[in-house]
């Protein structure tokens, strides 16, 4: 409409220099009102415009495409995927059947680290009409080469993935609950499958050659326009037939003829993988009206198994960690309390002299700690992971990051994390600062390098490891130059300007001024050591998140969607309460033990969690998953430790403010002689 508006517009007649300067000033007047009231009408039309678009945004996901009756619909090949080795390839490093050319999809930045490789295919549809055995091509004679390949990814039950309308297939699984069947999904299918034909034989391989898609649509009545809702495949295993010669145009299979009501079915001979063996691909489509709605396409896909569990386990672990969090709270409360009061009232010589608990340390308990630069790195490092964990699962519970949109959330963690570098360096100069350090250039490279170092050179060892395997997860060069650009072009800069700032700012005052002499730490019971309570302090953090981690272990590992983060929004909450809450209550049981070195506790108090999260991972790796490789092994390991370590980092920091806070508040309470 804004367009027509335009366009007439411009083609309507406009007056010559000669008629303009034979016009009167009336009229003048007359047409600058006209074109002010054009110019207003344009405005309405393009906020009405704009107001019609912003309803029909949709979230989460991309917006629909509609299809006409008859439109050429395209599928693309996805990567080859394997819980057994962790290591996808293209789906063209087999032998299938090749367009000319292969043009690849553009992929963002989060689907080529995820190994993602998106290619066209010589699979196409048309939109509304079935078709049944559609031959794609011949091949003559497997090679010794092609028969290995195929062999290999059998072996390790490699799947096939393809995405029609952005929708990724599945196989049909239904199981019953209290009775009534429920349709879930399995993503992918697979290439083969072993078998023995003959009884206490030895087991041949046989090829999934002929696919039966089955297409999903939701029609509008008015329209007659029609939705993608649904992509399920099955697969079968077929040696075809056919007459000599073949004809490759208008090809005629006697195992699969719908002129002769022959299909396909389970019980046709299989199609074994050997040496010369002669192999047709071929599929059936099937298109089916559904009322599902182009909105909720994605139910299926994002079905969780076990929901039942997974809500009582989360339930659970919420109102044990939310008593304990209350009673410690309350405990804190009336101790300190108690404390304060009697602190307080505290009159004679005699009565301060007898003082005792954690209020003899005052004079020490804000002396730096050593190694005063390197926690002030840890601190920043850990602000910035908690900044970008924040904004992405808020993004995420709004719809932004959607499995929809593939590859969005590492995209996004990625590109956050770079941006939340400014904190980093902001809060690691503060705290550098406070310790009277002076050499801030230092700590800011410390600050820009430690964390994102150590996870490059972990990343760029395991990446070698894949290449070697000739993996599609191996990141390319150009993917590499733009992470070191993310680096050093925009992370590393955003760190100096962060700490620039927060150098110029005064210096944090402490509440009670620090001895000169340090205080004699008595000796500690043993169940006060340093080791012992940091190892102690872990185990409620994690507790707090140990069932919510096999799901998304889950999600990683056996290549399962999710999508549950109103949940994870809600266990981060109770990490954030229960790692500022242990650590408190540790860190007062110390003081109280007149031991003043609370710096670095605190830190590692809830930064302990993290070695339970990798002992958890070493579990669930011998556990539930069936790797047997010594590469997929060392990528698992490899990733896990990266995990723990951003783990340890986050939690780390979080007790640590949380202490320093407490710590601050305590001391800015009672009267200091």
């Amino acid at each position: 409409l804004s367009s027509c508006v335009l366009l007439k517009a411009q083609l309507s007649p406009r007056p010559s220099p000669q008629s303009v300067t034979q016009l009167l000033p009336g009229h003048l007047e007359a047409r600058r009102e006209a074109k002010m009231q054009t110019l207003a009408t344009r405005l309405i039309i393009s906020l009405t415009l704009l107001t019609a678009s912003a309803s029909a945004f949709y979230l989460p996901g991309v917006a629909p495409q509609d299809y006409q009756r008859d439109d050429i619909v395209f599928v693309k090949v996805n990567k080859l995927t394997s819980t057994k080795t962790q290591l996808p390839f293209e789906y063209y490093s087999l032998p299938y059947c090749r367009p000319y050319p292969i043009v690849s999809s553009a992929e963002n930045l989060g689907e080529v680290l995820r190994g993602d490789r998106i290619d066209n295919s010589l699979y196409q549809l048309e939109m509304r009409l079935d078709e049944q055995c559609k031959s794609v091509c011949k091949f003559d004679a497997l090679t010794t080469t092609q028969t290995r390949d195929f062999k290999a990814k059998i072996e390790d039950e490699y799947r096939v993935n393809m995405i029609l309308d952005n929708l990724p297939v599945a196989m049909v699984k239904m199981r019953e609950e209290e009775g009534v069947p429920i349709k879930t999904y399995e993503r992918g299918f697979p290439v083969g499958f072993k078998a023995a034909i003959e009884e206490e034989g030895a087991e041949k391989f046989f090829l999934h050659n002929h696919i039966r898609f089955t297409i999903l649509y939701h029609k509008d009545i008015d329209t007659d326009l029609a939705r993608i809702v649904g992509f399920e495949c099955e697969p079968f295993s077929v040696k075809h037939e056919y007459e000599a010669p073949w004809d490759p145009i208008k090809p005629a299979l006697d195992t699969c003829n719908p002129g002769h009501m022959q299909y396909v079915t389970h019980g046709l001979a299989p199609q074994i993988v050997e040496d010369g063996e002669e192999i047709i691909f071929s599929y059936d489509v099937v298109f089916k009206m559904s009322d599902i709605k182009w909105a909720s396409r994605w139910d299926t896909y994002l079905m969780m198994m076990d929901d039942q569990i997974h809500w009582f386990s989360i339930i659970n672990s919420m109102m044990i960690v939310l008593f304990l969090s209350g009673m410690v709270a309350l405990i804190m409360l009336r101790t300190l309390h108690r404390d304060i009061s009697r602190y307080n009232q505290l009159e004679t010589a005699e009565e301060a002299q007898e003082e005792s608990g954690w209020k003899l340390v005052h004079g020490d308990v804000f002396r730096p700690p050593g190694a005063y630069g390197m926690l002030s790195v840890f601190v920043g490092t850990g602000s910035q992971l908690i900044g970008m964990t924040c904004v992405t699962i808020i993004f995420a519970v709004l719809g932004f990051l959607s499995p929809a949109n593939r590859g969005g959330l590492m995209t996004a963690m990625l590109l956050l994390y770079v941006i939340m570098g400014v904190v980093n360096g902001y809060v690691s100069a503060r705290l550098y600062k406070m310790f009277k350090g002076v050499d801030w250039k230092v700590n800011t490279l410390k600050a820009a390098f430690l964390f994102p170092g150590v996870v490059f050179f972990i990343f760029c060892i395991l990446n070698s490891f894949i290449w070697g395997q000739k993996s599609s997860g191996a990141v390319p060069f150009g993917t590499f130059f733009v992470l070191i650009f993310l680096w050093f072009g925009i992370s590393v800069p955003l760190v100096f300007m962060g700490s620039y700032f927060g150098f110029k700012k005064d210096a944090i005052e402490d509440p009670i001024r620090t001895n000169k002499i340090p205080r004699q730490i008595p000796e500690q019971p043993w169940y006060m050591l340093e080791i012992f309570a940091i190892l102690i302090g872990g185990i409620l953090p994690f507790g707090a998140v140990f069932i919510e981690l096999f799901f998304i272990l889950t999600s990683m590992w056996l290549h399962q969607f999710y999508y549950i983060f109103g949940f994870l929004a809600l266990v981060f909450v109770i990490l954030i309460v229960t790692c500022a809450e242990i650590t408190i209550v540790l860190c007062y049981f110390q003081l109280c033990s007149e031991d003043y070195h609370w710096w670095w506790r605190a830190y590692l108090t809830s930064g302990s969690s993290a070695l339970y999260l990798f002992a958890y991972g070493t579990f669930y790796f011998f556990t539930k998953l069936d790797i047997n490789k010594p590469v997929s092994g060392i990528l698992y390991f490899g990733y896990m430790f990266i995990l723990s370590y951003g783990f340890f980092v986050l939690t780390g920091t979080i007790g640590f403010y949380a202490c320093f806070l407490f710590v601050r508040t305590i001391y800015g309470s009672v009267k200091i002689d």
